[in-house]
């Protein structure tokens, strides 16, 4: 039954990331709506999918998953994130995804080791190094609330947004840890920054009153919240199932969502690990919430509640109904989000900058991640070569996105130090 479940998980992952419907790295997630929106090509979406996962796959989620017989989740559906977003968004690459993403679960399942083996086999294995260059996203994303302000309203009061931001991401690093019931509570602090930064933009958007009469406030609200929120919906079904198979795997004891809960539950600490997972879920709402109605995809495990659910109810037919559940009962509650700022009319100025500022954001996010991740591959030649890239990327006639070009340089620089390491140039 285990295969089974493998191959489920993994073929409806990779259907659901090649349709830009869920996405389980919160790095990439983000930047998806380029994608289906026409601002990035297939390509430069899949290479900035490999560059964004694929070093955390090795480099996180095998590793921890040796330690154990259970898988720690991060393999999985990262693998499908770079699957999904690999084939053509017709429906051929729909099916092929759907087909390399259970092979990629069943796999996975089967033998780890072999995975490990053959990128220890490079001369110089870069894929560890190469998972930095999404560590700077989400804790940048938590600015472009700041950058919304600042492009609508001036700087002083983007500068404002910006300040606030920065205290309470550090208050919540310092205090956001606490006892409940006897269990440890752990806050996101990125999470809690962003749903702060964009309550302060929605509150600077509250004094702008509309002009009476104007017409399409609403809708224009509609279109950067409601609609995202909306195409969420539609695929309530595909993620429902999604949230219905990731609890029946979980109480099946074949993944866990954390390394934590993973360890508890192979040394047979169930409640231990369920309220585990259940803490760490109460601080993803935040960082899951906000994105997803700010984008419009969402996460295969959604607010990561399937995670409980499945390590508390130990059948998996009825951990499948439950985890469906809970997944369905979030969307809803993103569409009660969605309508409670549809309400604010000062909003809608802050609409056109919503998409830029995010933009913005990730191509700086970016760059500074593959900064980061060459660096640690080679200190100060990764510096270098990104820069370059980047400086004659912008001399090019047909130029890369800006947003592509920090995953790419570093994907690149890791093919190059192989190539020297043949060569001598590199290593002892």
């Amino acid at each position: 039954m285990n295969y089974i479940v493998a191959v489920l998980l993994g073929g409806l992952a990779a259907l659901l990331a090649n349709r830009g419907v869920a996405i389980f790295n919160d790095g990439l997630r983000p930047i998806v709506p380029e994608f289906l929106e026409g601002r990035m090509d297939r390509k430069s979406l899949a290479a900035t999918s490999f560059a964004l996962s694929f070093g955390l796959v090795v480099g996180f989620g095998i590793p921890f998953s040796l330690t154990t017989h259970i898988i720690l989740i991060h393999s999985i559906l990262l693998g499908t994130d770079i699957i999904g977003t690999s084939f053509s968004y017709d429906k051929k690459g729909a099916v092929l995804s759907t087909i390399a993403g259970g092979l990629y679960g069943l796999l996975i399942t089967l033998g780890l080791k072999i995975v490990v083996e053959l990128f220890a086999k490079l001369p110089v294995n870069f894929l560890p190094s190469l998972g930095k260059v999404g560590s700077p996203i989400i804790v940048a994303f938590a600015a472009f609330p700041a950058l919304v302000v600042a492009y609508q309203y001036g700087i002083k009061k983007g500068a404002t947004t910006f300040g606030l931001t920065i205290v309470v991401r550090q208050i919540i690093q310092k205090y956001g840890t606490f006892m409940f019931d006897g269990s440890k509570v752990v806050l996101n602090p990125d999470g809690m920054a962003l749903l702060v930064a964009m309550v302060i933009m929605i509150a600077f958007a509250m004094r702008e009153k509309a002009a009476a009469g104007s017409p399409g406030s609403n809708a224009m609200l509609l279109n950067i919240f409601a609609a995202r929120v909306e195409r969420i919906k539609k695929n309530i079904l595909g993620l429902a199932l999604m949230g219905g198979i990731i609890s029946a795997a979980i109480s099946l004891h074949l993944v866990a969502g954390d390394p934590i809960s993973l360890n508890l539950l192979a040394d047979g600490k169930t409640s231990e690990a369920g309220l585990a997972a259940l803490a760490r879920a109460i601080g993803f709402v935040p960082l899951v919430a906000t994105t997803a109605i700010a984008t419009g995809v969402y996460a295969p495990a959604g607010m990561t509640f399937v995670f409980a659910i499945g390590i508390f109810l130990r059948n998996p037919f009825v951990a499948f109904i439950g985890g469906a559940a809970a997944i369905c009962i979030e969307i809803y509650a993103l569409g009660a989000i969605a309508k409670f700022l549809d309400k604010f009319p000062g909003v809608k100025g802050c609409g056109d900058q919503i998409r830029t500022a995010m933009s913005r954001v990730l191509e700086v996010a970016l760059i500074v991640g593959g900064m980061i991740a060459a660096d640690a591959m080679a200190p100060g030649l990764g510096y270098l070569f990104v820069a370059g890239v980047y400086i004659l990327n912008k001399t090019a006639k047909k130029p890369l996105v800006d947003m592509a070009v920090g995953p790419v340089a570093a994907i690149f620089f890791g093919i190059l130090l192989n190539i020297f390491s043949v060569l001598g140039l590199y290593g002892a």
